[in-house]
């Protein structure tokens, strides 16, 4: 029973974070790029929304363990890149390695991972109500997210520490713009 569960709520979580079968070819496109961290411009990807349809409680509860677990790798990833860059030399090499959470973690991906039935009604969340009343918003933040992840592959590609930096800035400024606003703040 437990492995059909899985099995269901896998299977809809990936379909929702690759948008159905009407978009199969852009991902595909997505999924055959070069490790450059560079993404072709898609209707798809300017498409991204939240879902409104609620899931079911045990897939609320799955979904938001989930998306914390992204959320933390994408946390420590950061923590290695700003480690890295700060070396003297800036370590460009252990950058990129580094930045592979980043640039695998698309708008797509990060919104479906907050479809309506997911809040802090479910359970212990770190993700504001906010998130389901302004779900076009908050879909905007995801893709500057994604575009300043973008910039910063093409940098990385360059290998211009001084690019790279200014770019890793940017990356920092998306993510603190969705979390001042759709986060709730870490007590330690």
């Amino acid at each position: 029973m437990r492995i059909a569960l899985f099995a269901a709520t896998s299977a809809f979580v990936l379909l929702t974070a690759c948008g159905g079968p009407q978009t199969s070819q852009a991902n595909n496109t997505q999924a055959n790029m070069s490790s450059s961290g560079s993404r072709p411009a898609t209707a798809a990807a300017s498409a991204v929304q939240v879902s409104a349809t609620p899931v079911d409680k045990t897939t609320a509860g799955q979904l938001v363990k989930q998306r914390h677990d992204a959320m933390k790798q994408l946390g420590k990833a950061s923590k290695s890149i700003k480690r890295s860059l700060d070396a003297t030399p800036p370590d460009l090499a252990a950058v990129k390695q580094a930045a592979q959470p980043l640039s695998d973690t698309t708008a797509a991906k990060i919104v479906s991972l907050f479809p309506a039935g997911t809040g802090p009604d479910v359970g212990k969340t770190g993700a504001k109500p906010d998130i389901w009343k302004n779900p076009q918003d908050f879909a905007q933040k995801a893709r500057d997210y994604e575009a300043a992840v973008k910039q910063f592959g093409d940098a990385l590609t360059a290998a211009q520490a001084d690019q790279v930096k200014a770019s890793w800035g940017k990356v920092q400024d998306s993510c603190k713009a969705c979390h001042d606003k759709y986060r709730v703040e870490d007590k330690h």
